[in-house]
């Protein structure tokens, strides 16, 4: 049972500076296995296209709020949703193998900007949800209780 008072709900429209940093959707550009991504959220949505494909580029490129929500447009409506591509691998959707690439992506986004850990850290003992006020998609590229699965044992790798 977790005996954690206080609760963080993780979201870019937070008024809480962290939670907005924990966002897939927070200005933090990484780079993995030597392809730059302007933030999670873009990755999570590009990755749902085949490699060269014009809207992962442009998913990879998202920068501002709106390129971003586009981002998840496409991968919401444009995308099949049965595989993603990585690195010349099909990898199917939602298995245990994308929700790993997932998590190296979300890894990666805290290892290289320090203020994105520095929020991280400032949540210890606290106890991370992500409730956005709409229902989860069935089919969502990343549900919200491993979201906060994969942030809570980095933070706890962390410390």
């Amino acid at each position: 049972m977790n005996n954690l008072k206080e609760v963080l709900n993780i979201s870019s429209k937070s008024k809480d500076w962290r939670a907005k940093r924990l966002s897939n959707f927070s200005d933090d550009p990484f780079v993995i296995d030597g392809v730059e991504i302007n933030s999670v959220e873009g990755f999570i949505q590009g990755i749902k296209f085949y490699e060269n494909h014009h809207y992962r580029r442009e998913c990879f490129r998202a920068n501002t709020i709106k390129e971003k929500l586009r981002a998840q447009y496409l991968g919401r409506k444009m995308a099949e949703k049965k595989f993603v591509w990585w690195k010349g691998e099909k990898i199917k959707y939602g298995s245990r193998k994308h929700h790993k690439l997932i998590e190296r992506a979300i890894r990666a986004k805290f290892e290289q900007n320090r203020e994105a850990m520095r929020a991280l850290l400032a949540t210890r003992g606290i106890k991370l949800i992500h409730q956005i006020g709409q229902r989860e998609l069935k089919k969502s590229s990343l549900p919200a209780k491993l979201f906060c699965k994969i942030l809570t044992k980095i933070r706890k790798e962390s410390f």
